[in-house]
């Protein structure tokens, strides 16, 4: 069940085959990859700049894995989150589950990046051609993640 948050890229075959490395019992591997757009809002988008609160997003990361594992027979789950400069293309996120089955290991998936982007604390910055911007949340996001039902751990210290 691990968790990481980097500076530096991933590569996702290495990370899916270490973590199914052994595991003759698994039969599902799901994943999800976040990258950086270079568009967003109908405006170019030059770089993102990725910021978090060390420890504190860990921590929350760990929670909504652990409720993930908790919802759905799982072997395991990886999560690895970029922070720091990235740009067009780059990978920002890795979500990764795995299962004896495919059903619970796409719901689980779902469930987790559902879940880390509303309740992990990660700010996101754009460079456009207008400057530099903040990136609110959005509004499909919240409703995503509210249909899995109420995330523990709220309010994370």
């Amino acid at each position: 069940m691990p968790v990481r948050v980097q500076q530096t890229d991933f590569d996702l075959g290495a990370e899916v085959a270490a973590l199914r490395a052994g595991r003759a019992q698994v039969g599902a591997v799901a994943c999800f990859v976040g990258t950086v757009r270079d568009l967003n809002q109908g405006t170019g988008v030059s770089e993102m700049f990725l910021e978090h609160y060390p420890g504190m997003t860990e921590k929350a990361l760990q929670v909504i894995v652990d409720e993930a594992l908790s919802r759905w027979s799982l072997d395991d789950v990886l999560v690895i989150h970029r922070v720091g400069a990235l740009q067009p293309m780059d990978q920002i996120v890795l979500v990764a589950v795995t299962s004896a089955h495919r059903g619970e290991a796409f719901a689980a998936c779902e469930f987790v990046i559902d879940w880390l982007k509303t309740q992990a604390p990660f700010w996101k910055k754009e460079t456009t051609e207008q400057g530099a911007r903040w990136v609110d949340a959005r509004e499909s996001d919240d409703a995503a993640a509210a249909r899995w039902g109420q995330a523990p751990g709220q309010g994370v210290q």
